[in-house]
């Protein structure tokens, strides 16, 4: 698969990702299965991963300030 961006090749890679789920809360999710652009570092989240992460943001504390969790949960 071609990067959107700029067309190179996307490679499957695992990588931590921020997700800013209210104004003043942030929930990092480690090892996240991603496709990255190999040139420009764009990255690809397949839809089953996104319905997955959906889960796991629906069910942190959303009164804490920063939570880190695994993808693997």
């Amino acid at each position: 698969m071609n990067c959107h961006n700029c067309g190179g090749q996307l490679e499957k890679v695992a990588t931590d990702l921020p997700f800013k789920i209210k104004s003043d809360s942030i929930v990092i999710i480690k090892k996240l299965p991603v496709q990255q652009c190999q040139n420009c570092n764009e990255y690809l989240i397949e839809d089953s991963v996104m319905e997955k992460v959906d889960n796991i943001l629906n069910k942190v504390d959303k009164t804490a300030e920063l939570e880190i969790l695994s993808y693997a949960v």
